[in-house]
Protein backbone atom coordinates (compact mmCIF):
# COMPACT_ATOMS: atom_id res chain seq x y z
CA UNK A 1 0.00 0.00 0.00
CA UNK A 2 1.08 3.24 -0.92
CA UNK A 3 2.24 5.93 2.23
CA UNK A 4 0.53 9.05 2.70
CA UNK A 5 3.31 10.79 0.53
CA UNK A 6 3.91 8.50 -2.38
CA UNK A 7 0.32 8.84 -2.91
CA UNK A 8 0.20 12.55 -3.03
CA UNK A 9 3.07 12.39 -5.54
CA UNK A 10 1.25 9.47 -7.82
CA UNK A 11 -2.08 12.24 -7.72
CA UNK A 12 0.35 15.17 -8.62
CA UNK A 13 2.07 13.58 -11.30
CA UNK A 14 -1.53 12.05 -12.79
CA UNK A 15 -2.71 15.56 -11.88
CA UNK A 16 -0.04 17.03 -14.21
CA UNK A 17 -0.08 14.52 -16.84
CA UNK A 18 -3.91 15.12 -17.26
CA UNK A 19 -3.22 18.66 -17.71
CA UNK A 20 -0.92 18.60 -19.83
CA UNK A 21 -3.04 16.55 -22.42
CA UNK A 22 -5.44 19.18 -22.50
CA UNK A 23 -6.05 21.58 -24.42
CA UNK A 24 -4.65 25.01 -23.12
CA UNK A 25 -7.41 27.85 -22.23
CA UNK A 26 -8.34 30.08 -25.11
CA UNK A 27 -8.65 33.81 -25.24
CA UNK A 28 -12.30 35.01 -26.12
CA UNK A 29 -10.49 36.93 -29.33
CA UNK A 30 -10.09 33.86 -31.18
CA UNK A 31 -10.71 35.79 -34.37
CA UNK A 32 -6.90 34.70 -35.62
CA UNK A 33 -7.66 30.91 -35.13
CA UNK A 34 -10.54 31.06 -37.06
CA UNK A 35 -9.86 32.85 -39.68
CA UNK A 36 -6.82 30.77 -40.21
CA UNK A 37 -9.11 27.80 -40.02
CA UNK A 38 -11.53 28.94 -42.84
CA UNK A 39 -8.16 29.02 -45.12
CA UNK A 40 -7.38 25.41 -43.88
CA UNK A 41 -10.74 24.52 -44.42
CA UNK A 42 -10.96 25.98 -47.80
CA UNK A 43 -7.76 24.17 -49.00
CA UNK A 44 -9.13 20.73 -47.41
CA UNK A 45 -12.13 21.00 -49.61
CA UNK A 46 -10.27 21.62 -52.77
CA UNK A 47 -8.17 17.99 -51.81
CA UNK A 48 -11.31 16.50 -51.80
CA UNK A 49 -12.30 17.80 -55.14
CA UNK A 50 -9.28 16.72 -56.95
CA UNK A 51 -8.86 13.49 -55.85
CA UNK A 52 -10.69 11.16 -57.84
CA UNK A 53 -10.59 8.45 -55.65
CA UNK A 54 -13.75 10.38 -54.50
CA UNK A 55 -16.11 9.87 -57.67
CA UNK A 56 -19.21 9.73 -55.10
CA UNK A 57 -18.60 12.59 -53.48
CA UNK A 58 -17.97 14.96 -56.32
CA UNK A 59 -21.46 13.08 -58.05
CA UNK A 60 -23.65 13.87 -54.85
CA UNK A 61 -22.02 17.27 -53.31
CA UNK A 62 -24.87 19.17 -55.20
CA UNK A 63 -27.66 17.37 -53.48
CA UNK A 64 -25.99 18.18 -50.09
CA UNK A 65 -27.91 20.74 -47.94
CA UNK A 66 -24.74 21.12 -45.84
CA UNK A 67 -21.03 20.61 -46.05
CA UNK A 68 -18.91 20.45 -42.46
CA UNK A 69 -14.76 20.59 -43.11
CA UNK A 70 -12.49 19.54 -40.44
CA UNK A 71 -9.32 20.06 -41.84
CA UNK A 72 -7.06 18.19 -39.03
CA UNK A 73 -8.50 15.75 -37.00
CA UNK A 74 -5.79 14.37 -34.13
CA UNK A 75 -5.47 10.81 -32.69
CA UNK A 76 -4.72 11.53 -29.45
CA UNK A 77 -2.14 9.42 -27.87
CA UNK A 78 -0.93 9.41 -23.98
CA UNK A 79 -3.96 9.99 -21.45
CA UNK A 80 -6.83 10.62 -23.56
CA UNK A 81 -7.94 8.07 -26.16
CA UNK A 82 -9.88 8.85 -29.49
CA UNK A 83 -9.75 11.73 -31.98
CA UNK A 84 -10.88 15.54 -32.55
CA UNK A 85 -10.98 18.43 -34.15
CA UNK A 86 -12.81 21.91 -35.38
CA UNK A 87 -14.76 22.20 -38.21
CA UNK A 88 -16.32 24.63 -40.59
CA UNK A 89 -20.16 24.51 -41.50
CA UNK A 90 -21.58 26.25 -44.37
CA UNK A 91 -24.96 25.34 -45.64
CA UNK A 92 -27.03 25.81 -48.40
CA UNK A 93 -30.69 27.66 -48.23
CA UNK A 94 -33.74 26.43 -49.66
CA UNK A 95 -33.35 29.48 -52.60
CA UNK A 96 -29.47 27.69 -53.04
CA UNK A 97 -27.46 29.99 -51.64
CA UNK A 98 -24.46 29.07 -49.47
CA UNK A 99 -24.72 30.25 -45.92
CA UNK A 100 -22.13 30.64 -42.94
CA UNK A 101 -19.41 29.81 -41.25
CA UNK A 102 -20.19 28.78 -38.48
CA UNK A 103 -17.61 26.87 -36.28
CA UNK A 104 -17.84 23.63 -34.63
CA UNK A 105 -15.83 21.00 -32.25
CA UNK A 106 -15.53 17.11 -33.58
CA UNK A 107 -15.09 14.82 -30.51
CA UNK A 108 -15.04 10.99 -31.05
CA UNK A 109 -13.94 7.62 -30.13
CA UNK A 110 -12.67 6.30 -33.07
CA UNK A 111 -12.31 7.82 -36.92
CA UNK A 112 -11.42 4.94 -38.82
CA UNK A 113 -7.51 5.70 -38.81
CA UNK A 114 -5.16 3.10 -40.51
CA UNK A 115 -2.01 1.84 -38.74
CA UNK A 116 0.43 4.38 -37.98
CA UNK A 117 -1.59 7.51 -39.41
CA UNK A 118 -2.18 10.08 -36.77
CA UNK A 119 -3.48 12.75 -38.60
CA UNK A 120 -6.71 13.45 -41.33
CA UNK A 121 -8.57 15.52 -42.73
CA UNK A 122 -13.03 14.96 -42.89
CA UNK A 123 -15.11 16.09 -44.92
CA UNK A 124 -18.75 14.81 -44.08
CA UNK A 125 -21.90 15.75 -46.18
CA UNK A 126 -25.29 16.58 -44.35
CA UNK A 127 -27.44 15.58 -47.23
CA UNK A 128 -31.14 16.18 -45.83
CA UNK A 129 -32.14 19.29 -44.02
CA UNK A 130 -32.67 16.76 -40.81
CA UNK A 131 -29.20 16.82 -40.60
CA UNK A 132 -28.75 20.44 -41.28
CA UNK A 133 -31.60 20.70 -37.97
CA UNK A 134 -29.17 18.43 -36.51
CA UNK A 135 -26.13 20.70 -36.75
CA UNK A 136 -28.31 24.04 -35.52
CA UNK A 137 -28.24 22.56 -31.93
CA UNK A 138 -25.71 23.21 -29.65
CA UNK A 139 -24.47 19.92 -29.67
CA UNK A 140 -26.17 16.40 -30.97
CA UNK A 141 -24.23 12.18 -31.31
CA UNK A 142 -24.14 11.51 -34.83
CA UNK A 143 -25.29 8.27 -35.59
CA UNK A 144 -28.47 8.88 -32.95
CA UNK A 145 -31.17 11.08 -34.37
CA UNK A 146 -29.80 11.63 -37.43
CA UNK A 147 -28.12 8.53 -39.24
CA UNK A 148 -24.09 8.78 -40.61
CA UNK A 149 -22.32 6.46 -42.97
CA UNK A 150 -18.57 6.17 -44.61
CA UNK A 151 -18.74 7.44 -47.70
CA UNK A 152 -17.76 5.16 -50.62
CA UNK A 153 -14.61 5.13 -52.14
CA UNK A 154 -13.49 3.82 -56.16
CA UNK A 155 -15.47 1.00 -56.28
CA UNK A 156 -18.02 2.10 -53.91
CA UNK A 157 -19.03 5.33 -56.35
CA UNK A 158 -22.24 4.47 -57.27
CA UNK A 159 -23.43 3.70 -53.59
CA UNK A 160 -26.96 5.15 -52.39
CA UNK A 161 -27.71 6.01 -49.02
CA UNK A 162 -30.61 6.19 -47.17
CA UNK A 163 -28.02 8.31 -43.54
CA UNK A 164 -28.54 11.95 -43.56
CA UNK A 165 -24.94 12.63 -43.16
CA UNK A 166 -22.01 11.19 -45.34
CA UNK A 167 -18.27 11.32 -43.94
CA UNK A 168 -15.31 11.00 -45.98
CA UNK A 169 -11.61 11.14 -44.80
CA UNK A 170 -8.16 11.47 -46.34
CA UNK A 171 -4.98 11.45 -45.41
CA UNK A 172 -2.14 11.46 -47.16
CA UNK A 173 -3.48 10.03 -49.65
CA UNK A 174 -4.56 7.11 -47.65
CA UNK A 175 -8.56 6.61 -46.75
CA UNK A 176 -9.63 5.40 -43.50
CA UNK A 177 -12.99 4.41 -44.14
CA UNK A 178 -14.28 6.80 -41.56
CA UNK A 179 -16.35 5.71 -38.98
CA UNK A 180 -18.22 8.67 -37.11
CA UNK A 181 -21.12 7.07 -35.34
CA UNK A 182 -21.32 7.80 -31.79
CA UNK A 183 -19.31 11.20 -32.85
CA UNK A 184 -20.06 14.24 -30.42
CA UNK A 185 -20.36 17.47 -32.70
CA UNK A 186 -20.61 20.67 -30.68
CA UNK A 187 -20.76 24.06 -31.82
CA UNK A 188 -18.06 26.06 -30.92
CA UNK A 189 -19.72 28.80 -29.07
CA UNK A 190 -16.02 30.71 -28.11
CA UNK A 191 -15.00 30.98 -32.04
CA UNK A 192 -18.18 31.53 -33.49
CA UNK A 193 -18.14 35.01 -31.02
CA UNK A 194 -14.58 35.62 -31.48
CA UNK A 195 -15.38 35.13 -35.35
CA UNK A 196 -18.35 37.23 -35.52
CA UNK A 197 -17.38 39.72 -32.79
CA UNK A 198 -20.91 38.71 -30.48
CA UNK A 199 -22.43 35.92 -29.12
CA UNK A 200 -24.11 33.83 -31.94
CA UNK A 201 -25.44 30.15 -32.06
CA UNK A 202 -25.28 27.96 -35.70
CA UNK A 203 -29.07 29.09 -36.14
CA UNK A 204 -28.22 32.90 -36.29
CA UNK A 205 -25.58 32.13 -38.61
CA UNK A 206 -27.11 30.18 -40.56
CA UNK A 207 -30.92 31.06 -40.82
CA UNK A 208 -30.76 34.22 -39.45
CA UNK A 209 -27.61 35.71 -41.34
CA UNK A 210 -26.85 38.22 -38.63
CA UNK A 211 -23.02 38.72 -39.69
CA UNK A 212 -21.57 39.30 -43.21
CA UNK A 213 -18.67 36.74 -43.63
CA UNK A 214 -14.98 38.16 -44.08
CA UNK A 215 -13.16 37.57 -47.67
CA UNK A 216 -11.70 34.20 -46.92
CA UNK A 217 -15.13 32.86 -45.81
CA UNK A 218 -16.47 33.91 -49.02
CA UNK A 219 -13.84 32.59 -50.91
CA UNK A 220 -15.07 29.18 -49.40
CA UNK A 221 -18.86 30.07 -49.81
CA UNK A 222 -17.82 30.44 -53.26
CA UNK A 223 -15.60 27.49 -53.73
CA UNK A 224 -18.58 25.80 -52.48
CA UNK A 225 -21.32 26.66 -54.25
CA UNK A 226 -19.27 26.33 -57.77
CA UNK A 227 -18.66 22.91 -56.67
CA UNK A 228 -22.53 21.93 -55.93
CA UNK A 229 -23.33 23.83 -59.16
CA UNK A 230 -24.64 26.83 -57.29
CA UNK A 231 -22.54 29.45 -59.14
CA UNK A 232 -22.45 33.35 -58.09
CA UNK A 233 -24.93 31.72 -54.67
CA UNK A 234 -23.15 32.64 -52.18
CA UNK A 235 -22.65 35.70 -49.64
CA UNK A 236 -24.63 38.13 -47.57
CA UNK A 237 -27.79 39.41 -47.64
Amino acid sequence: MLSGLASDRLFALTGAALLAAMPAPRALAATPEADKHIVMAEKTFENFLRDPNLYWFHTHLGQARGVLIVPKVVRAGFVFGGSGGRGVLVAREQSGRWRGPAFYTLGTASVGFQAGIQVSEVVILAMTQKAVDSLLSSNFRAGGDAAIAAGPVGIGAKASFQEDFVAFSRSQGLYGGVNLDGSVITANDEWNRGYYGKPLSPLDILVRHERVPTRDALKLLKAVADAAGRRREYGSK
